[in-house]
C-alpha cells in the first residue's frame, strides 16, 4: 500500500479535524438548546437589572464589518468609554482609526466634539437618554454605540420580532463567566453573553445582518463594569477647554466607526 505524502496526510488530517469540529458543534447545539422561556428569563433578568441602575459606566471595544463590492470583509475596530446617569445624562467617547470623538448630553443639549480636528457641534435634544438615542440615530445620523443596551426596556427592544432562541451554555468574556444566548429575528441574528451572578450585565453583544450580502457583523464587548457610587462622572455638561471651534453638524466629519468617505460605497 502506497503511503500518502506529508502534504496529503496534512490535508486529510485537516479535513478530519474540521469534520469532527462540525459534528461537535452541531451536536452541542442540539443538546444545549434550552427551553425558550428559560432563555428569555435570562434576558429579562439582565434588562431588569440594567433598568434599576441609576448610574452606569463601562469601557467597550467594537468591531464593525464592512463588505466591499468584491465580497471582501474589512473589520473596523474602535474603543471607548460610556458613562450614564438616568434618566437624562450621558457621556460617550469613541477612539478608532477614523474617529476620536466625545458625545456629551446634559438632558437638554447634545454635543459632539471631534478631538483631533478640535471642532464641535451641538443640537438641542431635550428629554431622556432613550429620546436622545432615537434622535441621534434617526435625525442626526450619529448612532450611539451599543444603544440597544441603554434603553429603559432592553428586553422589549431586543426581543422584538424574535423567531428562534438558543441557549449555548457558558462562555467566558474577559475572565467573566457568562450565559451565552443566540436569537434569530426577521432582519438580524444576534447573540449576547450575560454575566452570571447577582450583576447580570451584558459582556458581549453581536448583531449579524442576515439580509445583507455576506452577513456582516457588528459587535460590542464590555469591560470595567461599574454602577452606583463607583461611577466617577457627576457633570455631563460640555466644557470647551481646548478653544474648539463650533461648526454645523454636517461639517463635523468622521464621528462614527465607518469613515465618511467609505459610507456611501460600503455595505454594512
Amino acid at each position: 500500500m502506497t503511503r500518502p505524502s506529508r502534504k496529503s496526510r496534512h490535508r486529510f488530517s485537516a479535513a478530519l479535524a474540521a469534520g469532527a469540529l462540525a459534528l461537535i458543534v452541531c451536536g452541542s447545539l442540539s443538546v444545549t438548546r434550552a427551553d425558550e422561556a428559560d432563555a428569555k428569563k435570562l434576558v429579562k433578568a439582565m434588562s431588569d437589572y440594567l433598568a434599576t441602575q441609576k448610574a452606569i459606566s463601562f469601557a467597550y471595544d467594537t468591531n464593525l464589518e464592512v463588505v466591499t463590492p468584491d465580497h471582501q470583509k474589512i473589520l473596523l475596530a474602535s474603543s471607548g468609554k460610556m458613562e450614564m446617569g438616568r434618566p437624562d445624562k450621558l457621556r460617550v467617547t469613541r477612539h478608532g482609526g477614523f474617529a476620536n470623538v466625545e458625545l456629551t448630553f446634559d438632558g437638554k443639549t447634545a454635543t459632539l466634539f471631534g478631538k483631533d480636528a478640535n471642532l464641535y457641534a451641538q443640537a438641542e435634544v431635550p428629554g431622556t437618554i432613550d429620546h436622545l438615542v432615537d434622535e441621534m440615530r434617526d435625525k442626526l445620523h450619529r448612532p450611539v454605540p451599543g444603544a440597544d443596551l441603554l434603553l429603559p426596556d432592553v428586553y422589549g427592544t431586543l426581543m422584538q420580532d424574535v423567531t428562534d432562541v438558543k441557549d449555548l451554555g457558558s462562555g467566558v468574556i474577559g475572565g467573566v463567566e457568562c450565559d451565552h444566548l443566540a436569537f434569530r429575528a426577521k432582519e438580524v441574528d444576534w447573540q449576547i453573553w450575560i454575566a452570571q451572578g447577582d450583576h447580570p450585565y451584558p459582556c458581549r453583544y453581536v448583531i449579524t445582518a442576515t439580509k445583507v450580502d455576506q452577513g456582516p457583523q457588528y459587535s460590542i464587548q464590555i469591560s470595567d463594569w461599574k454602577t452606583g457610587t463607583d461611577v466617577v462622572a457627576d457633570d455631563y455638561t460640555f466644557k470647551n477647554t481646548t478653544d474648539a471651534q463650533k461648526v454645523d453638524l454636517a461639517k463635523l466629519k468622521d464621528t462614527d466607526e465607518l469613515p465618511d468617505d467609505l459610507a456611501k460605497g460600503a455595505k454594512q
